[in-house]
Formats: structure tokens, sequence, C-alpha cells
């Protein structure tokens, strides 16, 4: 899947509201709730479910046990923290659609940082590793270990994946680049990517060596609800 939003329906969230309140308020409307129902069966009022859904709210634990229990869901799923679990379990939405997303945006999303995936033909058959990651205009750059996988694929055509899934709006998008892999030796680019870093790799130990992959192809796709 590789993905941006074109339409109203794939409008960014407003300035302030949180994937909490976002996850409240589809939920709610899949139920076809009013917020003055919902309210009434978490024991709140509409003037709070409204703050919950359209500001940085951080509500207490046992407002979320109520708010979860009145949307017949879970506080992990509310507040996306399910990792004992593969995405993509609850049921796609009636409505759904996959849509492909224009250059500019999957540019856009890929810059987001975070974690993705590295894709690469070995001796040994392909293998795709996951990676800490950070954009530089538009060379995607992460660090490895000097004999890992992937340092040895120095050359080859590679494929880097990212993608968001919410398990609660049954919505998410991916995008794919593709280019060369080529190991970061400039000592210019690296102070770069070190600077821009914005973590250690997870995975721990020794990796300080640097890769990169300029794209020259950049696709995307969206799932969306009509």
């Amino acid at each position: 899947m590789n993905q941006t939003g074109t339409g109203p329906a794939v409008t960014t969230a407003r300035p302030g509201r949180t994937d909490l309140g976002r996850r409240v308020a589809a939920r709610r409307q899949d139920l076809g709730f009013t917020r003055e129902e919902l309210g009434r069966r978490c024991g709140a009022d509409a003037t709070y479910i409204d703050y919950v859904e359209e500001h940085a709210a951080a509500p207490a634990l046992a407002s979320l046990v109520r708010l979860a229990d009145a949307l017949g869901t879970t506080v992990a799923e509310l507040t996306g923290v399910r990792t004992e679990y593969p995405p993509g379990r609850a049921t796609a939405a009636l409505d759904a659609e996959l849509i492909p997303l224009p250059e500019e945006e999957c540019r856009q999303l890929l810059s987001t940082h975070g974690i993705g995936r590295i894709a690469v033909f070995t001796p040994n058959g392909p293998a795709i590793v996951p990676v800490n990651y950070t954009v530089d205009e538009e060379t995607v750059a992460f660090r490895t270990s000097d004999d890992a996988v992937l340092a040895r694929a120095a050359g080859a055509e590679a494929a880097f994946e990212v993608d968001r899934i919410d398990e609660v709006t049954r919505r998410g998008w991916s995008v794919l680049a593709v280019g060369e892999l080529a190991a970061v030796t400039n000592t210019h680019e690296l102070q770069r990517f070190d600077a821009l870093a914005r973590s250690e790799p997870w995975a721990g130990g020794e990796r300080t060596h640097w890769m990169k992959v300029t794209p020259t192809r950049v696709t995307g796709r969206r799932v969306v609800n009509r």
C-alpha cells in the first residue's frame, strides 16, 4: 500500500487534534452516536467529548476506560498501543477505497521519519530489514553495522517502504521509494545525517555505518473511507 490524500475525505487532522481524538471521533461515527449520546454512555457531557475529539486532550486512565467501554473497543485500540498484534486485524470499512498518491505527497510522507523497511537482493535471496531512517531533501539514510547484510548490498538496487496504519479508523498509507543503495563516505554528508538523526537505531549495538538511497522512483497509495 502506498498513499497520500487529495480530496476532502483525506484532509489532515485539524490543528491541535490528536490521534486519540481522531480515533474516538471515527469510532463514534461508525456506531452512529452523537457526542451527546457518547457522553451519556461514559458519564460525561457533549462538551467533554468535543474537547477530546478536537483538542490535545490527555484523559486520565479511568476516563479512557469509560470511553473505550462506551465505544465497544479497548484503551489500547483508542491510544494506538497494540504492539503485540500485527496491524490489519480489524474489519475493513464498507466504503473503503485505495487511491494513488501524487509524487509530491509521497515525498512529504516519506520525510516524516521514523521506521521503514529496506528491501535488497542478497546471495541468499531477498531480504527486508526494518531500520530507523532520516531524510535529507530527496535522500533516505539509515545506520547499520559494517558487516550487516545491508552494508554488503551497497551498489545494488533497493526498495525502501514506509507506512502508517490506523487500526481504529481502518485507514492507512504507504510509500515506496526505489533507487541505488550506497555507503555514505563524504564527511559533510556523514555530519549532516548525524545531525538530522532523530534517535539511535533501536536495534542497538555498533551501528554507525551510514547508508543511503536516492530514489529514482517514488509511488504511494492511501486507503480512505468515502
